[in-house]
């Protein structure tokens, strides 16, 4: 069963995919997508590794997840993935490397996402486990004055949607409370 947890930043999203899935068992792989690339993001890190229990497995991962979310999952071990956001990022950044922003091809960047997020969802689909995904919901706001941040709530929209069309439970949270929406 897959369940997808979306909302604003700072929402609760964590915290009420956490007790998602303390509820769903005992056992927990935690995938943790996020890159740390300075003090304030290591610090962000540090606060939600401070959050979740200490027996929980954490696992560092962002590409080829189909690789850890697998048919042969333990059905006792729920997978709790923070945050596809992030993850969408990771490969944004990873596919065009250093090249100069001008010259990126929004098209294939998504293409590549898509390619991500299809073999995710896949995965999701063949895990004996019950899998959670945390996403933020980044196109409720106004629209952006960049290029790069409008084709990046665009992508991020269009990966939320399909999520929620695989997914057999999808909460939205605000201001701590998670509505269940499917």
């Amino acid at each position: 069963m897959m369940k997808l947890i979306t909302g604003g930043a700072r929402s609760g999203k964590s915290r009420h995919a956490e007790t998602l899935a303390a509820q769903a068992g005992e056992r927990v792989l935690y995938i943790a997508t996020s890159q740390v690339m300075d003090e304030e993001m290591a610090a962000r890190v540090r606060h939600h590794q401070q959050s979740r229990p200490a027996h929980w497995r954490t696992l560092e991962a962002w590409r080829e997840l189909d690789r850890v979310i697998t048919p042969r999952n333990d059905p006792q071990e729920v997978v709790l993935l923070e945050c596809i956001t992030t993850l969408i990022s990771n490969v944004l950044f990873a596919f065009v490397g250093d090249t100069a922003e001008e010259t990126w091809d929004y098209a294939a960047i998504e293409a590549e996402i898509e390619r991500e997020i299809t073999a995710l969802i896949h995965a999701c689909e063949r895990c004996p486990a019950p899998v959670i995904l945390v996403t933020n919901e980044v196109g409720m706001g106004i629209v952006p004055e960049n290029r790069l941040a409008r084709h990046f709530r665009d992508i991020a929209g269009r990966v939320n949607q399909r999520l929620a069309q695989a997914a057999q439970e999808v909460w939205l949270v605000v201001s701590g409370i998670g509505v269940k929406i499917k």
